[in-house]
């Protein structure tokens, strides 16, 4: 083979070199800046490479000396338009800061203006209303019965002549006397009241007495005309109401 043909595989091995170089440059730095100032950066270190190798291998010394003077100055040349680079994109993705620098003056609020609280008059206090007087009992439940004037109660009157059972045991059937029903047939029996005769005795104060002491039923005495009633059965007459009763048509 020829010198020169020597010389020429010689050359395409160390530019092969430095390709496969560049390459590895440019991969690496593509990480740390963008595709431009790597894609710089591969081709710097691929002619470096296969210059310095063409050089040493392939060229003589002085050539080889003027080559890695130039070589390097490129390499100079390309480092300076890869920081340049690099710092327009720093420039560009950050923007400055300028509100940080200029310290804003804080905005002073003015102070509120508290009006003075007005506190409304106390309202006149009203004027006490007197208890009502309590009565024994209602005047309602203590009516006059027997028109003396005298509202009835427990002790109103005199307590009639009563008996511990009917005579000859056999009570009057005081139902016959309209107001008198079974409940207080056993009330006025319990009272020791058994016959007619015994109503029909009674005076206005022994009257007065049995109106007020009727639990439930005070005042049916002279409501319901007990005396004039008892006076008829009594002396063996009959009422209207007497009759029914016999007959079974009222209980």
């Amino acid at each position: 083979m020829s010198d020169k043909a020597k010389v020429s595989l010689c050359n395409i091995v160390c530019w092969l070199i430095g390709l496969v170089a560049g390459v590895v440059a440019y991969w690496l730095s593509v990480e740390s800046v963008t595709w431009f100032p790597a894609l710089l950066v591969g081709l710097a270190v691929a002619a470096f490479v296969a210059l310095v190798l063409d050089n040493l291998v392939c060229g003589s010394s002085a050539d080889q000396g003027e080559a890695v003077a130039g070589m390097q100055a490129e390499i100079d040349a390309v480092t300076a338009e890869n920081a340049t680079a690099a710092a327009i994109d720093d420039a560009v993705a950050t923007p400055t800061p300028v509100a940080a620098e200029a310290k804003a003056e804080p905005v002073v609020e003015p102070e509120p203006v508290v009006e003075p609280v007005v506190e409304p008059e106390p309202a006149p206090e009203p004027e006490p209303v007197a208890a009502p007087v309590a009565t024994a009992e209602p005047v309602a439940a203590t009516p006059d019965y027997d028109g003396d004037g005298v509202l009835e109660g427990a002790n109103e009157g005199t307590r009639p002549e009563a008996l511990s059972g009917p005579r000859d045991g056999k009570a009057d059937n005081l139902k016959e006397i309209k107001g008198i029903g079974p409940k207080l047939e056993i009330m006025c029996n319990e009272l020791g009241f058994y016959h007619f005769d015994q109503i029909a005795g009674w005076s206005a104060d022994e009257i007065a007495w049995v109106n007020a002491n009727l639990k439930g039923f005070k005042g049916r005495v002279t409501r319901d005309n007990w005396i004039e009633q008892a006076k008829i059965l009594a002396a063996g007459g009959e009422t209207e109401f007497s009759t029914r009763v016999g007959k079974g048509g009222v209980y």
